[in-house]
């Protein structure tokens, strides 16, 4: 009996170690990371220092960062500034490439699982190395060629760069950074009763309402938006473009090509049905008939009983 009591506060010992370690490597990496001139999972301007035969150095404050010779651009000297994303290789260093990953450190991008194991599943991300998302945090088993909604964050035990489905965690609209009217970044989340859910920016949750939707969508598409109206309790509604006659002058030009591209005639008009607006001009019924009503004030186009036709 005292032998096995031994052992067992051995063990016990070991794993406060342990943890002590841990705890321990998660400082150093934040005390490294905070003097660190690089920022990993983003994209950097870092000067080309040294070539060699296998890629570029490149000056990252310290020894150098390699950019392997198959992204290395045409032309590249020493002493160049170039534009690269940095993230960990498969023996953990920190290694550069000109390719464009589908997101970055911080982005809520929707991704497909190439392989599954028993600690977890690689997604593409259009980089050499496949994004990991752990068992943990995963909302059910990923399959592989299954598409999955993730946000790209820094583990900080490892250091590294991984995937995770559970973004409730980030999302919030406690304090906004938005207001009404702010042209913003949308990603599709959820459909509701009224439309869909949608992230805004990476940080909020918005409504995109059934009547503001003249496309088919689904969850994990991106688009540009814009903030409709900023409701109690930091509810959100939001609306695919840009607000008001910004988006007028927007649509403009392209209304006056196509009236030029169809010989000076469109069939389209204000009786025309949304779906038809949309799949022909890319634009809602009410921005239609906005950038219509302004060329017809300028005197640019004339209404017919059947369509628009480009005043000569």
């Amino acid at each position: 009996m005292r032998c096995m009591k031994k052992s067992s506060q051995s063990f016990s010992e070991k794993k406060e170690n342990h943890r002590n370690a841990l705890a321990f490597i998660v400082y150093l990496r934040k005390i490294i990371n905070k003097n660190f001139m690089v920022k990993i999972g983003e994209y950097n301007t870092l000067k080309v220092m040294k070539s060699l035969a296998f890629g570029l150095i490149l000056d990252d404050g310290r020894d150098g960062i390699l950019l392997p010779k198959r992204f290395v651009p045409q032309g590249a000297k020493i002493g160049d500034d170039l534009k690269v994303f940095l993230y960990h290789d498969g023996e953990d260093r920190i290694i550069a490439t000109t390719q464009e990953p589908k997101g970055i450190l911080g982005d809520i991008v929707k991704l497909r699982a190439v392989s599954v194991t028993e600690q977890g599943a690689f997604l593409d991300w259009g980089l050499m190395k496949d994004i990991f998302v752990p068992k943990s945090k995963q909302l059910l088993k990923m399959m592989p060629n299954g598409d999955y909604l993730v946000k790209i964050y820094l583990d900080e035990q490892t250091g590294r760069l991984a995937a995770t489905e559970k973004i409730e965690y980030y999302l919030s609209n406690e304090t906004l950074t938005v207001k009404e009217k702010d042209i913003v970044d949308l990603v599709v989340y959820r459909r509701s009763d009224i439309g869909y859910v949608v992230i805004i920016n990476n940080q909020h949750t918005g409504v995109l309402h059934s009547n503001e939707i003249y496309r088919n969508i689904q969850p994990g598409d991106r688009f540009k938006g814009f903030i409709k109206k900023i409701l109690p309790e930091n509810k959100i509604d939001v609306a695919a473009g840009k607000p008001g006659y910004e988006r007028v002058e927007d649509e403009t030009e392209k209304v006056m090509r196509l009236l030029k591209e169809n010989n000076g005639y469109l069939p389209y008009h204000d009786k025309s049905a949304p779906e038809d607006i949309y799949s022909f001009f890319a634009m809602s019924k009410k921005t239609f008939k906005m950038t219509t009503g302004n060329l017809y004030k300028q005197h640019k186009i004339e209404f017919t009983k059947t369509g628009i036709k480009l005043i000569e």
